[in-house]
C-alpha cells in the first residue's frame, strides 16, 4: 500500500493472559500524521498476514502508535504471530492511521466495549476527558477482572475524576451475569452511543435502540464482518480491464468469484478488516459490510471480500484504475 512506513516496537506489554500492548514508534524518528480518536491502522503481521488494529492511547500523542493484540488461538495466525513473535526493537510496516468510526462533536456520549474492544473506546474517552466533556459514560463488559485489559487504568480514571457507579461500569459476566441495558438506552436524549465488541451485543444494541436517532448510533467490530451475515443475493461483477463478467451467487462472495475466474486480487484477512482486496468501485452501487472504508471513500471504493452489490452489475477495477 502507497501509505505504508516501518515502525519500530519501542514497548510492549502484558496486559492479560492473551492481550498484548505494543507502543510503535517511527523508524525514522519523525512524527506520525495526525489521527482521530476511532482510527485504526493495519499491520502487516509476521504471519504474513495484515491485521486492523485500533489505536488505543492519547491520539494527540503523535509521538507513538499504540495498539493492543488478542491473541486467538483459532484465528488464522495474525494474532498469534504479533504476540508470540514480535519484541522490543522489532521492525513492522504499518498503513496510515484510517477512521471509519469517527467520534462526532455531541453533548453526551454512552461508550460501550467488550474485552478488546475497549480499545478505541478507551482513546475516546481519554479524548472526551481531555476536552473536558461532562457527561461521558462508560459501560465496560468482560468476563472476568482477570480477563479485563486496562481494568486498573479505567478504575484510576473513574478514582481520579470523581466518577463513580454512575459514570463508568466495570460489568463483570461471571460475576454480575447479564446487563439490564433499558435504563441507559430508555431515554437518548441527545446521547450519541459508541460500541465496539461482538456482533451479539450489537445486535442486542441496535434492537434496543430502533428508536434512536440511527445518526446517534456508532458500532465497530474488529473481530471482523461476514459476507452472509445479511440478505445476500446473487449479482454479476465486471472485471473492467479485461471486460469479464462474473457471476456471483448468494453463497459466494466476490472476491471467490473474482479468483474463480482466474483475477488474481491481494487479499489477507477475509472479514472485511485488512484493507488489503480494496477494488476501484467504478459503476454500480455496493452494498458495504467492511469496517474499514469510510463513508467519502464508499463511493469509489469496495472491498471485495464482504461486500456485495444493491445493484444487480458492479464493475470492479485495480485501485491504480481511477473511477470515473
Amino acid at each position: 500500500m502507497s501509505d505504508d512506513e516501518t515502525v519500530v516496537v519501542s514497548a510492549r506489554r502484558m496486559l492479560t493472559a492473551d492481550v498484548c500492548e505494543f507502543e510503535l514508534r517511527r523508524a525514522d524518528g519523525a512524527l506520525f500524521e495526525p489521527a482521530g480518536p476511532g482510527s485504526h491502522i493495519t499491520v502487516h503481521t509476521p504471519s504474513g498476514e495484515a491485521r486492523s488494529y485500533s489505536l488505543t492511547s492519547d491520539v494527540s500523542d503523535r509521538s507513538r502508535r499504540v495498539i493492543a493484540v488478542r491473541r486467538d488461538e483459532n484465528g488464522r495466525g495474525g494474532s498469534r504471530s504479533m504476540v508470540d513473535e514480535v519484541h522490543d526493537g522489532d521492525e513492522l510496516v504499518i498503513s496510515a492511521a484510517r477512521n471509519a468510526f469517527e467520534l462526532v462533536e455531541a453533548p453526551s456520549y454512552l461508550l460501550v466495549a467488550a474485552g478488546i474492544g475497549i480499545t478505541p473506546i478507551r482513546a475516546m474517552l481519554v479524548e472526551l476527558l481531555r476536552r473536558g466533556v461532562a457527561d461521558v459514560r462508560l459501560v465496560y463488559l468482560s468476563r472476568s477482572r482477570d480477563e479485563t485489559p486496562y481494568l486498573e487504568e479505567i478504575e484510576e480514571i473513574a478514582e481520579l475524576t470523581g466518577a463513580g457507579a454512575d459514570s463508568m461500569t466495570l460489568h463483570h459476566r461471571t460475576i454480575h451475569g447479564a446487563f439490564d441495558w433499558w435504563p441507559l438506552l430508555e431515554a437518548p436524549g441527545e446521547r450519541h452511543l459508541y460500541v465496539c465488541g461482538p456482533e451479539p451485543l450489537q445486535n442486542e444494541l441496535r434492537a434496543l435502540t430502533m428508536h434512536w436517532r440511527p445518526s446517534r448510533v456508532h458500532m465497530e467490530d474488529f473481530a471482523g464482518v461476514s459476507a452472509f451475515g445479511e440478505i445476500s443475493l446473487p449479482f454479476e461483477v465486471d472485471w473492467q480491464p479485461t471486460g469479464a463478467r462474473i457471476p456471483v451467487t448468494s453463497d459466494q462472495t466476490m472476491l471467490a468469484a473474482l479468483e474463480g475466474a482466474g483475477i488474481d486480487v491481494d487479499s489477507s484477512c477475509g472479514s472485511g478488516t485488512c484493507g488489503t482486496c480494496r477494488l476501484s468501485l467504478v459503476e454500480g452501487e455496493a452494498d458495504h459490510r467492511d469496517v474499514v472504508l469510510t463513508e467519502s471513500e464508499r463511493a469509489h471504493f469496495v472491498m471485495p471480500c464482504v461486500s456485495r452489490a444493491v445493484s444487480d452489475r458492479l464493475v470492479v477495477a485495480p485501485i491504480t484504475v481511477v473511477p470515473q
